[in-house]
């Protein structure tokens, strides 16, 4: 006999990430361009003992105790006016409003843990972010893409009609939310314009509350000149009725991901409170030294010092990928755009070449020494199989040129196969 196992358990498979991670530990020799790993010759290691030092100096015992559920409060306070000031709003954001979380893909789970059940809707750009649609299958919540425009936005106009058949069917009450990656979105480097936000947010206010919106904002502060216009659809939620905002990022990519620290926005109270009672069941609270740890570097204004040295280094990565690229892949019929931001270049391939795990281009690019992720698992129904997301985060610069020319004699033979 074996074990019974919940819905639950029985839906979950292994993670496509875990095994990207997997692979990079098992196979030294492979260079990887799939991990959004941060830069590690920038980690600020000296200058962090050195905060952690003062900690030890105040004597402060309560630094390495249990903390509050919600977060602490000092903390808390920190960032509801760090994302204020993001937003160039003059109304106050409260810090009662905002809760840390263990990165934020505990604070995503949490919020479609309270909101979806087994069967229910969560529509998503396309592409998205692809953990976050593993998140949902493994929850049995369907992903549905969103129609979009030519420009990387949500085409709103029929979006409408898309929630308007739901209605008609009968199951517009299955739609729970909309997810965007809203600044240099995991995988395609996209933001999501000011007038994509508004026409979004008068769209779901038509449905008095029925329907949430996720704003995935963990690359908000990882742009390389000067920051995206657009304030976050908290700043804008005000002006449109009833829609319940969710906002998520993270002090983990901009800082250092080794210390697992995001927080949450919430615009409706008692949606919170749920988040809250159900974070309390899990962990009763973020690792209180890692939260006392990151209040120093915000304060002290190394968070900000070290951001700098960040969007600089991934700029330099970025323009010496796409140097090497651009060099080795121009009669390949392989296509891209730079970024403005991110740790991300999204790629597409000849369209009658595929990428996926069990390609023939993957095994290519093994064989050559390098993975990537697949863009195909970035869609939620999987229309499109010639994307791949190249990621230069955490390779040195030589090493990720080193990467890219493997990558590039494995597009130039499987061009050569392909026209045999």
């Amino acid at each position: 006999m074996s074990l019974k196992f919940s819905q639950l358990g029985a839906r979950q498979t292994e993670s496509d990430i875990a095994r990207l991670m997997t692979f990079a530990l098992q196979r030294p020799d492979v260079l990887s361009l799939a991990a959004g790993f941060t830069d590690n010759d920038t980690l600020p290691l000296e200058k962090l003992t050195k905060l952690a030092m003062e900690i030890r100096d105040e004597g402060d015992l309560g630094a390495l105790q249990y903390g509050s559920n919600q977060g602490s409060p000092d903390l808390r306070s920190v960032l509801a006016r760090r994302l204020q000031c993001q937003d160039g709003v003059d109304s106050t954001y409260g810090s009662d409003r905002t809760f840390i979380t263990n990165g934020s893909q505990q604070a995503l789970y949490l919020a479609v843990q309270t909101l979806c059940d087994a069967g229910d809707i969560v529509l998503v750009e396309q592409p998205t972010y692809f953990v976050f649609l593993e998140m949902l299958r493994g929850l049995g919540v369907k992903a549905v893409s969103m129609p979009m425009r030519a420009n990387g936005d949500v085409d709103a106009v029929a979006l409408a009609l898309m929630l308007k058949g739901y209605a008609e069917s009968g199951d517009i009450d299955r739609v729970k939310a909309v997810y965007l990656v809203s600044y240099y979105s995991n995988p395609s480097g996209h933001s999501v314009s000011l007038d994509c936000k508004k026409a979004l947010l008068e769209l779901l206010a038509a449905y008095d509350g029925r329907i949430a919106l996720f704003e995935d904002a963990a690359y908000r502060e990882l742009y390389y000149d000067r920051p995206f216009e657009a304030p976050s659809c908290v700043a804008l939620q005000a002006a449109r009725g009833s829609v319940p905002v969710f906002y998520t990022t993270t002090l983990t990519k901009p800082f250092a991901t080794g210390l697992k620290v995001g927080y949450g926005y919430c615009t409706d109270e008692d949606w919170l409170s749920r988040m809250l009672a159900i974070k309390g069941q899990q962990d009763f609270g973020t690792a209180n030294y890692n939260q006392t740890l990151l209040l120093k570097v915000l304060t002290s204004g190394l968070f900000d010092e070290h951001l700098r040295t960040l969007r600089m280094s991934y700029y330099k990565k970025m323009m010496a990928l796409d140097e090497v690229l651009s060099q080795n892949l121009a009669d390949c019929g392989w296509t891209w755009e730079r970024p403005e931001g991110g740790l991300y270049i999204w790629a597409s391939a000849p369209p009658e070449i595929e990428t996926g795990f069990d390609s023939k281009f993957h095994a290519s690019a093994i064989e050559e020494g390098v993975m990537y992720v697949p863009g195909e698992l970035c869609y939620s129904e999987c229309q499109v199989k010639c994307k791949a997301r190249i990621s230069f985060g955490v390779l040195r610069t030589e090493q990720l040129k080193q990467a890219a020319r493997r990558f590039a004699r494995a597009a130039k033979r499987f061009s050569l196969i392909k026209t045999l």
